[in-house]
This record gives structure tokens, C-alpha cells and sequence, in this order.
């Protein structure tokens, strides 16, 4: 029986067996990939590459990472395709990188060319292939090998240095890609170290599901698919380390069939998939945190490269066809035990949850833990529980840089865009008491309780206890109008949560 056909086959019980029988390669292939590997870095390595326009420098290899499956340790059997990343002296920042990269390319593809007699072994094939970002794409066939080995190259800026375990970059360095930024996943090769150490580090139980879910990927979506624009297989790994934290809570010991059949739920409800780490990069810096909460904004599926947060890895791909195959695998007996009942799933959501800090002038914060896909009337039913509030809970919130907002109780933090920490601000009101929006001149708002049949002066009074703002110094405009103490609101159109703006009056 053919192996594409055999995984549909094996009960649930037998996964492991099937893992270790039919994709775990032997010691023996995979040292000879690496032989192969090793006499290729070793002549890039040897002598530095000539200057030439534009590059008026010799090039020198710093340092050359294996990455992708051979990297992180979840190469299948007879998989013979190996990544390299070359951090190059040429780069000395991003800019140079985006600028000098196809130079660089053109000389690696020269010198490989130029010196292919002196290799240690028979070069198919030599090509650029065209990418994000673009590479070089050696075909090897050696004596000791039966399948041809693929060797992808790429050139990077080595942003980071030196690593330490458990390394996190400094701030800067984000905030300078950030700023650098052409293309989404156009440096991530940058950070490539981190990216092999973010699954190299894991169980091995955790690879063999990692396995598994690629051999699944492979020969019932790619090959079933191959003109399809299909998601690569990274972000299939980060889903389903994922998956495996969230279900297990980082436990070692778990069933396989439990992991499959919860990775395949997990890609059914692709839309809703909104992932992301805070191991490299955190929302402590304020550019990274605006940056990071305008991707999260993005359509979903979201699944942030944990080491490159300008990389959303799962955007732009056919996710509705991997749904379809996910949809066809629950039905086989993968996913099936012994009394022929579904393998049950981990409680994994399609959203880690966030945390929410509620703010209510007067009363110390609440923090709550929230599900962002929840309706917001369950926070209410929350606050309330602790609170005990007789009136109309008003809950709102303001994104950097955007105006203040109303949470529906109908709707979630999702719908919003909300899938990170959020400060909200809870005001209560009493008939006929509405809500506005006052507008700070440093750019940040409060929300304020209202008689419409008040005046004016009274929203300033509560304006100068909250901020120190004496009222005498305050001007309130509303759609271009000023504001006089004397008027009620009403006189002026203003309704529920329309936003007033505040400035300081000229001396």
C-alpha cells in the first residue's frame, strides 16, 4: 500500500507506530544529508566573495544556520530539502540588506557556478527563485543518496548577534525593522535562529505530532493541490505548537490522535485563528505594541511569526482548501478509536485570552481575563458580580492614535479587532443620563455621564476633578463649534457618545 494512503488507514491507537515506522528517518540518510550539507558551507565559507558593482567590498560568510526541517529537528523521511541562511559582512542594516540582496545572490550564484567542478558532488541544477525573499536553489545528486537533495540559500542582514539561551532582542532591534519594513517576511531570514529555536527546543512527542500534521499537509493538501496557493508549512507548525500548548498546557505526555484531530478542528475554524507570542518580541515598547495591535486588526487568519511580528505567516492563502482536507481527515479512521467513536478533541480556542483592565474613576481596577470571541454582555455580567452596579454599564475604549469607542454588549473584543491586553473604561449612568467622549489635547479621551438638559459648565467641573484642568482654562468644541458654559446640550445636538473635543485656552 502506497504511504500516502496508509495515514487515512491506521486506527487512532496505532499513530505512534505509524510516526516511527513510516516518517522518522534514519541516523544513517540523515548524517549523509548533512555531509553534504557541511562540504557546501565549508566552500562558501573559504575564501570571501569578490567586490563587484555594486558592492565594492569582499563578502565574508559570518555565519551559516541551518533552519527549516533539518533546523528544528521535524524532517520526514526521504525529505531531502535543506534551507541555509548566510549572515553576510555586506549588511549592515535592513536598508542594505533590501538594497544589495539580489547583488549577493547573483555573486553566491557565481561562485557556485564558476567553482562547481571543485564540489564534492554532482550539481543538477542552479537557479534564483522568486520569493519573499528571493533565493538561491541548489539541486545536488550525490552517489551515497538515492533522491536528489534540494539545498535553498538565502542572504540576511545578522541582526542579532551573537545568542544566549533564552535570548530576547532588544526593543530596537524591532523597532528598526519595523521602520525598515518593505515587504511583510521580507528580513525575517534575520531572525531565523530564533525562529529554528522556537521549535527546536520542544518535546519529542510534540515533533512527532508536528511530523505527523506535515505528512498529512504534504500528501492530502499539496499534492492533492499542487497549483493552489497553499499556506506554507510554517504556519502549520506554529499552529499546532499552539494547539499543543493551549490543549495540554505544554504537558509531554499526550495522544496523537487527540492532537490531529484537535489541529484539523483547529484549521476548520480557520477565519477565526488569531495567534501570536510574546517570547522575542513584548508590547512593552509603544511603537512595537502600535504596530502589533494594528496587525492583530488585520483579517484572520492571524498567525504572527513569533520571532518577526511584521510577518503574518498564514495571510493571503487558499485556508478554505485546507479546511475541506482538514474536514475530509475527521471522517477517517486517524481520528477514530478502537469502538469506532471520534477521537475527542483538546479545548484549544481560536484565541488565547486577553487580558482586560477595567477603569472606573473612583474605584480601584478590575482585571479580568476575557475570551475575545465572547459577548461583551458576559464582561457586563462580570463587572457586575463584582461590582454590583445599580445603573447602565457603559463600557469604552481607545486604540493609539483613533477615537474612543462604545463596546456593543452584542458584540466581542473581536469583532473590534481586540485580541491583546486592553485598558476599557466603565461608566455608569442613570436615566436620562447619556454617555460622551471628551478628547484630551495629548490625544487620549475619558468618557463622562450627562444630563442632555445641563449645561455645559457642568461637564467642565467634572472635567477639572478628573484632570486638574481648571474649567476657567477649558474650551469644549463640538463638530467646529465652541462650547459656552451657559448652554445646555441639547441647544447643541449632542447625543450619546458623540466625542467633544478639549483644548486649553490662549492666555
Amino acid at each position: 500500500m502506497a504511504l500516502a494512503q496508509e495515514l487515512y488507514g491506521t486506527p487512532a491507537s496505532k499513530l505512534d507506530s505509524f510516526v516511527a515506522q513510516w516518517l522518522l528517518p534514519s541516523r544513517e540518510w540523515k548524517e549523509k544529508v548533512i555531509k553534504v550539507v557541511r562540504t557546501l558551507e565549508q566552500f562558501l565559507r573559504q575564501e570571501p566573495f569578490p567586490g563587484e558593482h555594486p558592492l565594492d567590498q569582499e563578502v565574508q560568510v559570518l555565519k551559516v544556520v541551518k533552519v527549516g526541517s533539518f533546523g528544528n529537528g521535524t524532517v520526514l523521511r526521504s525529505a531531502a530539502e535543506v534551507e541555509l541562511v548566510l549572515f553576510l559582512s555586506c549588511f549592515h542594516s535592513f536598508q542594505e540588506e533590501a538594497m544589495y540582496h539580489h547583488a549577493v545572490l547573483r555573486l553566491i550564484r557565481k561562485k557556485v557556478w564558476h567553482c562547481r567542478d571543485l564540489l564534492a558532488f554532482k550539481l543538477k541544477d542552479l537557479w534564483v527563485a522568486h520569493g519573499v525573499p528571493n533565493t538561491l536553489v541548489l539541486t545536488i545528486q550525490t552517489r551515497e543518496i538515492a533522491e536528489l537533495i534540494t539545498i535553498t540559500i538565502v542572504p540576511a542582514y545578522r541582526a542579532l548577534g551573537p545568542l544566549a539561551p533564552n535570548f530576547q532582542p532588544p526593543p530596537e532591534v524591532y523597532v528598526s525593522l519595523i521602520k525598515a519594513l518593505i515587504y511583510p517576511g521580507n528580513f525575517s531570514p534575520s531572525f531565523s535562529e530564533l525562529q529554528r529555536n522556537f521549535v527546536k527546543h520542544r518535546p519529542t512527542k510534540l515533533k512527532s505530532l508536528l511530523k505527523l500534521v506535515k505528512h498529512w499537509y504534504l500528501e492530502y493538501v499539496e499534492a492533492k493541490c499542487p497549483r493552489a496557493n497553499l499556506p506554507p508549512l510554517y504556519a502549520l507548525e506554529l499552529l499546532t505548537i499552539y494547539a499543543w500548548e493551549m490543549g495540554t498546557q505544554e504537558n509531554e505526555n499526550f495522544r496523537l490522535a487527540e492532537g490531529l484531530t484537535t489541529v484539523m478542528k483547529l484549521l476548520q475554524a480557520y477565519e477565526f485563528v488569531c495567534i501570536y507570542w510574546t517570547k522575542y518580541y513584548t508590547f512593552q515598547n509603544p511603537i512595537i505594541e502600535k504596530f502589533i495591535r494594528k496587525q492583530l486588526k488585520k483579517e484572520r487568519p492571524i498567525i504572527l511569526d513569533p520571532a518577526d511580528p511584521t510577518h503574518n505567516v498564514a495571510e493571503g492563502y487558499r485556508w478554505d482548501i485546507v479546511a475541506q482536507r482538514a474536514c475530509q481527515c475527521l471522517k477517517q479512521d486517524c481520528c477514530y478509536d478502537s469502538q469506532e467513536n471520534p477521537v475527542p478533541s483538546w479545548n484549544v480556542k481560536r484565541a488565547r485570552d486577553i487580558q482586560v483592565t477595567v477603569e472606573q474613576y473612583g474605584y480601584l481596577d478590575l482585571i479580568l481575563w476575557v475570551d475575545p470571541y465572547e459577548p461583551i454582555r458576559k464582561m457586563k455580567e462580570k463587572i457586575w458580580q463584582s461590582r454590583g452596579h445599580s445603573g447602565l454599564q457603559r463600557l469604552s475604549f481607545q486604540d493609539p492614535d483613533s477615537e474612543r469607542q462604545l463596546l456593543s454588549s452584542h458584540c466581542s473584543l473581536a469583532y473590534y479587532g481586540v485580541f491583546s491586553h486592553i485598558h476599557i473604561c466603565l461608566l455608569e449612568t442613570f436615566s436620562p443620563e447619556i454617555q460622551v467622549f471628551v478628547k484630551n489635547p495629548d490625544g487620549g479621551s475619558h468618557a463622562y455621564a450627562i444630563n442632555p438638559k445641563d449645561f455645559i459648565l457642568s461637564l467642565k467641573e467634572q472635567i477639572e476633578d478628573k484632570l486638574g484642568m481648571l474649567r476657567k482654562q477649558q474650551q469644549l468644541t463640538f463638530q467646529g463649534q465652541v462650547l459656552h458654559d451657559q448652554v445646555d446640550f441639547a441647544c447643541y445636538g449632542i447625543q450619546d457618545s458623540d466625542t467633544l473635543i478639549l483644548s486649553r485656552k490662549r492666555a
